[in-house]
């Protein structure tokens, strides 16, 4: 099937899918209001096969260091598949399927696939990734932008997560656990029983980030968006925390955004 944009609606909602342009959600509409930041590096992209930075962009893969691109010099961030062209697998009125191939530079063979479905009041997404042939250390996880302001005051971030990864001068983990210190963040935190973040736009809208992992980034450096980001490690995990895909046993994972209008 084609590349082109997928529209979901249900009620008053609706979801873009632009699966050219990595595979991103490139719209999230509920009534009137834009959530995500517009902008082709913008919106919500899938990180894949890794999240975050890999510290030099190297990892070893079973006896081999592998080397990835320094597209964040000196690191590399945020996986392959939001640079590549995804395809549509199939589409329904409140659900899409959208899967990526792994090709150079990822070392290994193997296939995404990312499945977005829309309620009135929730949008759930699921990737999965499997291995044709060898096994590989891999990661998954998403990249919302959501919109500080959608014409009303400032977004406010709720959670409690057990810990923060502390933070090296290379915006890296240090492998030192820490009690969560104030923002502004470009950080790592522990929730073990699961991502739960909760936006709150002031007299319009909640928005809760739910996942079963229990992992999460939260980026607020930027005055245009607050980026919640769940993910089935830290960063460099492929490094400290690898988890390994099989021909048998795939990645799995999934995070639910679920709203109420105030």
């Amino acid at each position: 099937m084609s590349n082109e944009d997928i529209t979901l609606t249900a009620g008053d909602t609706s979801v873009r899918v632009t699966p050219a342009a990595g595979g991103r959600i490139s719209s999230l509409k509920v009534d009137t209001l834009e959530l995500l930041r517009q902008g082709h590096r913008y919106g919500c992209f899938p990180m894949v096969p890794w999240c975050g930075r890999i510290r030099d962009g190297r990892f070893l893969d079973g006896g081999i260091v592998r080397q990835m691109p320094l597209n964040s010099p000196p690191h590399a961030i945020h996986g392959t598949a939001r640079d590549g062209a995804w395809r549509t697998a199939r589409t329904a009125e409140h659900e899409a399927v959208i899967t990526y191939d792994l090709v150079d530079p990822w070392p290994h063979r193997g296939r995404v696939t990312h499945v977005v479905t829309l309620t009135e009041d929730s949008l759930t997404l699921t990737m999965s990734v499997e291995a044709y042939d060898d096994s590989f250390p891999a990661q998954l996880g998403w990249h919302p932008w959501f919109n500080r302001n959608l014409g009303g005051e400032d977004a406010r971030l709720d959670f409690t997560p057990a810990w923060q990864e502390e933070r090296g001068a290379d915006h890296l983990p240090t492998g030192n656990r820490i009690d969560p210190e104030p923002g502004p963040w470009d950080d790592c935190f522990g929730m073990p029983d699961g991502v739960d973040v909760t936006l709150t736009w002031p007299g319009q809208l909640e928005l809760k980030v739910s996942s079963r992992e229990e992992w999460v980034v939260v980026y607020d450096e930027q005055a245009e968006a607050v980026c919640v980001e769940p993910q089935t490690g830290p960063p460099n995990g492929l490094n400290t925390r690898p988890r390994l895909v099989t021909p048998l046993e795939p990645l799995e994972a999934f995070t639910t955004w679920s709203w109420r209008r105030l």
